[in-house]
């Protein structure tokens, strides 16, 4: 049986993640950035939380950790290699490694760039994979901590996995890099579709996360900076792919 997998919007536009496996009655959290609405959607449910598990330091998405370890008793499952800046971990992972959490396997990516220790979670069997603020939907984390070149490394392997995984992101930002990639890439076909689905979800105040990874391949500059029609965009059609995404995630800072 599948995992049921619940978003739950927090603050101004965070989102957390639930996952449950009904089998066992285990469920796990990706990211806290507050306890409220995670205590309800679980409250609602008749869930207790079992871990908590985060992807990188930042306050909007670890706030909530200590009143959910107060509620439910959850072991909190982080970078090792980020330990000093996380909240206590009660498991400590490492990039690269290959775990088992809810009875599903997980694998452990260092997604370095927007904070240095950051880390993506990939269940394969759930085709799920879960970013929060490295590779976003039509975006990617701004680079607080790291270089273009840390970025778009921790970017690649992402781009390797299957079309059909599901990208669990951090924050509801994708109207507003949308309407940027169309600055990039003003008549491609694809990305033209998929910011008239996002202007539908947001005018209904729906969620436009997740989104599936062959989404994000086809409409997010990102994910597309070794192609030519992404190079002339920026008017750079002879440079390499870090200089070009150098120039994207310049462009987008101040857009």
């Amino acid at each position: 049986m599948p995992l049921e997998i619940i978003t739950v919007p927090c603050l101004s536009d965070n989102y957390a993640f639930i996952l449950h496996n009904a089998e066992t009655g285990e469920t796990a959290l990706v990211d806290a950035p507050e306890a409220d609405p995670i205590r309800m959607a679980l409250d609602e449910r008749g869930w207790s939380l079992d871990y908590i598990l985060l992807t990188h330091h930042h306050w909007d998405h670890v706030d909530g950790v200590p009143e959910l370890i107060s509620a439910y008793g959850a072991r909190v499952i982080g970078n090792a290699a980020d330990s000093d800046r996380l909240p206590r971990l009660d498991v400590s992972v490492y990039a690269a490694e290959e775990t088992s959490l809810l009875g599903t396997r997980v694998k452990i990516f260092d997604v370095s760039g927007h904070t240095i220790g950051h880390i993506a979670f990939y269940l394969p069997d759930e085709k799920a994979l879960f970013t929060a603020d490295s590779l976003m939907a039509m975006g990617c984390g701004r680079l607080f901590e790291g270089t273009p070149e840390m970025m778009l490394a921790s970017l690649t392997p992402l781009m390797a996995l299957p079309d059909d995984i599901t990208i669990y992101s951090g924050h509801e930002y994708t109207a507003h890099n949308a309407r940027f990639a169309l600055t990039i890439e003003p008549d491609n076909a694809d990305l033209q579709r998929r910011m008239a689905e996002i202007e539908t979800l947001r005018a209904d105040d729906l969620p436009t996360v997740p989104s599936l990874l062959g989404a994000e391949k086809a409409s997010n500059p990102f994910l597309r900076c070794h192609l030519g029609s992404v190079k002339a965009g920026v008017g750079m059609a002879e440079a390499d792919d870090v200089a070009v995404f150098t120039e994207v995630r310049n462009r987008r800072n101040s857009f």
